[in-house]
């Protein structure tokens, strides 16, 4: 069984065009679960994963519960597709395995492809893609990493309503047993999404957990009355942020 260790940030610190956007900020990812991150746009959400993800040089002591660190078992999806615009589909998803110089595993990433209504443009570029297939693109490729640390950025952004409800249980299954942070502005993907949810708010930033209890697991029914009242609620704690 996979075994994703919870993840801590102690003490984060961020400027950004001489603005702190955080300052001694501290959060804590559960292990095995997902997280759901909402705050206002320009609050420094993307910023916070960046930081998570030792892309940027501001300072944060980012740890794992076992000590083993993040090195080689993290996975990051950005906004931004990313995608290398002289590599066809199949060769974008399978882009890690070959920087690594290991075996590309074409058929895992072929099926996967396909369960994401991608099976028709596996040959195609990125440029002959629609912006939300570019985005489906995107998130094979992480979902074929099997890292056991995932942080995704607004994810199902690009999507149509129906393929994004269905993606997103799709992702939560792949997504199962990982230790996930994902960032969002919707109140109900979280809600349907999260083991958690918390809220980013204030100059210089904080993060916040919501209590909401629910009796069932991630992917939640759009059926379930419970999110509709949690919705309002959260919308409202939104708000107040």
């Amino acid at each position: 069984m996979l075994k994703s260790p919870a993840v801590l940030v102690n003490n984060a610190s961020l400027y950004y065009q001489d603005k702190v956007l955080f300052d001694q900020l501290n959060f804590h990812l559960a292990a095995g679960q997902t997280t759901c991150l909402l705050g206002s746009s320009g609050i420094g959400k993307s910023r916070f994963l960046h930081l998570i993800a030792g892309l940027n040089a501001n300072s944060a002591d980012v740890t794992t519960c076992d000590q083993k660190g993040l090195a080689g078992r993290l996975t990051y999806m950005p906004q931004t597709h990313t995608l290398l615009p002289w590599l066809t589909i199949l060769d974008n998803v399978v882009l890690g395995y070959r920087l690594r110089r290991e075996n590309k595993p074409y058929i895992q990433a072929r099926e996967l492809l396909h369960k994401l209504g991608l099976g028709e443009a596996i040959d195609k570029y990125p440029a002959q893609l629609s912006g939300g297939m570019q985005q489906r693109t995107a998130l094979a490729r992480v979902l074929l990493e099997k890292r056991p640390i995932v942080l995704m950025d607004e994810p199902f952004s690009a999507l149509d309503s129906i393929t994004r409800y269905y993606l997103q249980e799709l992702t939560a299954c792949a997504l199962k047993n990982h230790t996930v942070l994902l960032v969002t502005h919707d109140p109900l993907e979280a809600l349907r999404l999260g083991h958690h949810i918390a809220i980013m708010s204030g100059e210089p930033a904080k993060i916040n957990y919501i209590n909401c209890e629910f009796l069932d697991s991630p992917p939640r029914s759009l059926s379930n009355t419970e999110l509709l009242q949690w919705q309002a609620k959260l919308l409202q704690h939104l708000q107040e942020a």
